[in-house]
């Protein structure tokens, strides 16, 4: 992923309200991002746990969707990143919520799939963070090629965002 800027990364959220975008607080950690490393930037609001961040370049410019997570989060149960397809043990994959753009968005119409409740899908699928009690599934897919479907489900996801019906 190419390097974005503070300012990039704000205007970037296409469906937060302006009172969402004025309280959005970027990573402590945004100044020391690895980029390269990294397909989508994306954290979890350390003052509101149940709303998260997920940003990304792709074919139709950087787009940013505000994430809502679950409050009440199931104990017990392994879960699927629908993104990266690590497996994870208990609360390590949520069901993530992104009010859609425009005009559906304002009639609070949703999209929602199983990501990873740390956002580091890239970190997984490069073996810089492992999966405590889980991990990736056995598949036949190189690296480069799980990669390139991480992208691919990151844009599907943001683009079912924008969608305004």
């Amino acid at each position: 992923m190419r390097a974005l800027t503070e300012s990039e990364v704000r205007e970037s959220f296409v469906n937060a309200t302006p009172a969402e975008l004025d309280r959005l607080e970027l990573p402590w950690w945004f100044d020391a991002t690895l980029w390269d490393s990294l397909d989508y930037l994306g954290w979890t609001d350390p003052a509101l746990p149940e709303r998260g961040y997920l940003v990304a370049d792709t074919s139709f410019g950087v787009v940013g969707a505000v994430l809502r997570l679950p409050k009440n989060r199931p104990m017990g149960r392994r879960a699927l990143c629908n993104l990266c397809y690590t497996q994870h043990p208990s609360q390590g994959a949520l069901l993530m919520v992104a009010r859609r753009a425009g005009k559906a968005g304002l009639n609070h119409n949703t999209i929602g799939t199983y990501i990873c409740t740390d956002l580091a899908c890239s970190l997984y699928l490069r073996g810089l963070r492992r999966a405590v009690g889980g991990g990736m599934m056995p598949e036949t897919l190189n690296p480069d090629a799980r990669i390139h479907r991480l992208q691919d489900n990151v844009e599907d996801f943001l683009g079912r965002v924008l969608v305004d019906d």
